[in-house]
């Protein structure tokens, strides 16, 4: 199929999850996941109205965006080292991966050199997987905290990847826990902190990451097959 055919396939998808859920399908972006596929299909994908494109290296977002502009959200989901935040806050309209107070004030004060408040998500590592960037969840409310209370950024949700696995079930108890966690930290009002967006679900798992609450879904494979 074309990649327009892939990603109303993976909408009608996520619409039947958002309903299963008692959700409507406007409540989840989609985000089309775009590490090494070529411009072209990246184009057919913008216009086919995906709303958001996720990329995981600044380099590699620099030269896309130069080429196809920004007629879309531009996202980084990418494990972000601190001296690339210069970079990332001119290029990206959100940053999902912020894992340390070290980044997180960073990004702030490149944000503030640059004259903009980032919208950006605490990304927590779950399941304690070494291979894998994340805050751990019994320090993610500090983090929230202290990141909210940085003038230019702007704490918008959390971000999770559960463990590969090929049951997509098996990723369910790790979104309900980003949700619940959320919820507890949404429920203390944190200053400054509008935790609403829940980046979490990906090719093989994304309509159980609706059901589970996801406000933005990361896919990638299912709208431009598998990756060379």
């Amino acid at each position: 199929m074309s990649v327009a055919e892939n990603i109303r396939c993976v909408r009608e998808r996520i619409a039947a999850a958002a309903l299963r859920a008692g959700r409507p399908a406007a409540a989840v972006r989609l985000m089309a996941v775009t590490k090494t596929v070529d411009d072209a299909r990246i184009g057919e994908a913008i216009r086919a109205g995906v709303e958001i494109i996720g990329e995981n290296y600044v380099q590699e977002a620099k030269r896309k965006i130069e080429t196809l502009g920004k007629s879309c959200q531009w996202h980084f989901i990418g494990r972000l080292q601190t001296n690339k935040a210069k970079y990332a806050v001119q290029l990206f309209d959100m940053i999902h991966s912020v894992d340390r107070w070290e980044l997180a004030a960073e990004i702030n004060r490149r944000a503030r050199l640059a004259g903009r408040v980032m919208p950006v998500l605490v990304e927590v590592n779950l399941a304690g997987e070494a291979t894998k960037s994340g805050v751990p969840p019994a320090d993610a409310a500090a983090l929230v905290r202290s990141a909210a209370a940085l003038e230019n950024l702007a704490v918008r949700g959390l971000m999770t990847m559960p463990p590969f696995g090929a049951d997509p079930e098996e990723a369910r108890p790790y979104f309900r826990t980003l949700r619940e966690l959320r919820d507890r930290l949404a429920a203390e009002a944190i200053p400054r902190a509008e935790l609403r967006e829940l980046s979490m679900g990906m090719s093989g798992d994304y309509a159980v990451a609706v059901e589970e609450g996801a406000t933005i879904v990361r896919v990638g494979r299912a709208i431009f097959g598998e990756r060379h």
